[in-house]
């Protein structure tokens, strides 16, 4: 895989990273270092600039000011950003960013959050807070299809249109508590609740943006060479079907 490369943009680091979001990033960067993979990763913040190119975005979760924020930000970046979902950008969003990744956030007391639309899915808050260990089972993965994080979440995201599921609850509440639904997926664009950080304990889900990316920028199909996933596989099973 030499001379392979990709371009991610981490979302509002400075205002959007709780329960670690920001490990879903350095795993995406070591698991293309260890295929040599050249992974650049840029930040874009608040009056930053955002250039066209890029092959994964990612948003993590934050509390509700820092998300107000950030949505009032956003929108300066809206039309580039869904060109770039257009182009097939892989785009993945936690919690907050999830949410901004659809089409608004309405709060009890408060304005409505407006989003960038990509998916097609709006949330309202709701008066249960879901709390505790989630496993889910996806049916676009091949080999391992559970994913499995921890959610923390009062907001009820229902999904509408060509907007799909990421995956069906086996433990948990996922996206609303009530069809039995997590996270979110419109063609590269994926976001979910689960929180952790979500992608160590889901290596192959981590692989799977990976290769979407490269497929993306290259116009082709790569495989991925394997990597020994034994610990990252045990974190996931120690997770796996347990309520918290």
């Amino acid at each position: 895989m030499a001379n392979l490369k990709l371009k991610l943009v981490h979302l509002y680091p400075l205002f959007l990273n709780i329960y670690g979001d920001i490990g879903n990033v350095k795993v995406l960067k070591q698991r293309c270092e260890w295929r040599g993979i050249d992974l650049e990763i840029e930040q874009l913040n608040i009056g930053d600039t955002l250039a066209e190119g890029t092959d994964i975005f990612f948003i993590g979760g934050g509390q509700d000011r820092q998300q107000v924020e950030v949505s009032e930000e956003i929108q300066n970046h809206k039309s580039l950003l869904i060109d770039e979902y257009n182009k097939n950008a892989v785009f993945l969003g936690i919690c907050g960013g999830y949410q901004l990744m659809g089409e608004y956030y309405q709060p009890h007391d408060a304005k409505r959050l407006e989003g960038i639309g990509i998916l097609d899915a709006y949330t309202v808050a709701g008066s249960t807070r879901f709390i505790g260990n989630v496993t889910a089972q996806t049916d676009f993965l091949e080999e391992e299809n559970t994913l499995v994080g921890f959610e923390n979440h009062s907001g009820l995201t229902y999904l509408q249109g060509d907007t799909v599921p990421m995956a069906q609850v086996i433990v948990g509440n996922g996206n609303n508590g009530q069809d039995r639904t997590e996270g979110a997926r419109s063609k590269n664009a994926f976001g979910t609740y689960l929180h952790g950080s979500f992608l160590p304990k889901n290596p192959h889900f981590a692989d799977y943006l990976i290769k979407l990316a490269l497929q993306k920028r290259y116009n082709d199909i790569i495989e991925l060479e394997p990597l020994d996933d034994t610990l990252e596989l045990k974190a996931h099973e120690v997770v796996l079907n347990k309520a918290y």
